[in-house]
């Protein structure tokens, strides 16, 4: 798959490159990020080499496309964003950002962009998209309830970060859903907690 560049004229979505190395390493020392992402800890540089040549670059060449979060076309990676195929029809999304542009709606943007490439049929052409989040991380919920994804339940020690077992959160948008903050969310989303802006990666390793 070439890369595609997406924009909103606000943020730019741009593949990461070696380029963006040092930053990312930098970006992964803050705490929430590895709470609750699923990257090493601690985080180190050869990391980041590591992100980018065996998900990154293979991600772009398969149907696992990786983008880095900037705030101009050439500015410097403020966060990352994915979509991991889980079949032909099916992706699953995952997302951080770094503190200092959070509550901004930043992600949320990213996150429709990001779902509007993969439900074209110029993108990934696929019906759904997933998100999955560790309980207790009510913003990643937050972006995901007003990017449109409809609250799917709770998967009992689900998912497997460094080892140990946790529960998760689960959501989906389709392709044929409305956009725009969904609703059927329980109440407990909607009484403004905050946290990290932070997803589950796809994949073991992702920034």
């Amino acid at each position: 798959m070439d890369h595609h560049v997406l924009t909103n004229g606000t943020i730019w979505l741009s593949a990461p490159t070696m380029d963006d190395v040092d930053t990312i390493t930098e970006c992964c020392q803050e705490q929430s990020i590895g709470e609750w992402v699923t990257i090493p800890v601690p985080y180190a540089r050869e990391n980041a080499v590591t992100f980018i040549e065996d998900i990154v670059i293979p991600g772009w060449a398969a149907r696992s496309p990786t983008w880095a979060v900037r705030l101009r076309p050439d500015g410097p990676v403020v966060g990352t964003i994915g979509l991991g195929e889980r079949d032909e029809s099916a992706a699953e999304v995952g997302f951080w950002l770094i503190p200092a542009q959070r509550s901004r709606g930043l992600m949320t943007q990213a996150v429709n962009l990001v779902c509007d490439f993969g439900f074209r049929a110029d993108g990934l052409d696929v019906e759904r998209i997933g998100w999955r989040a560790y309980v207790g991380n009510y913003a990643s919920a937050a972006v995901a309830r007003h990017a449109g994804f409809r609250y799917e339940g709770l998967s009992r020690l689900g998912s497997v970060q460094r080892g140990r077992r946790r529960d998760h959160w689960l959501a989906a948008r389709l392709r044929t859903d409305p956009p725009g903050p969904a609703d059927g969310w329980p109440a407990e989303f909607h009484r403004g907690r905050t946290t990290a802006a932070t997803a589950l990666g796809f994949a073991e390793g992702m920034s």
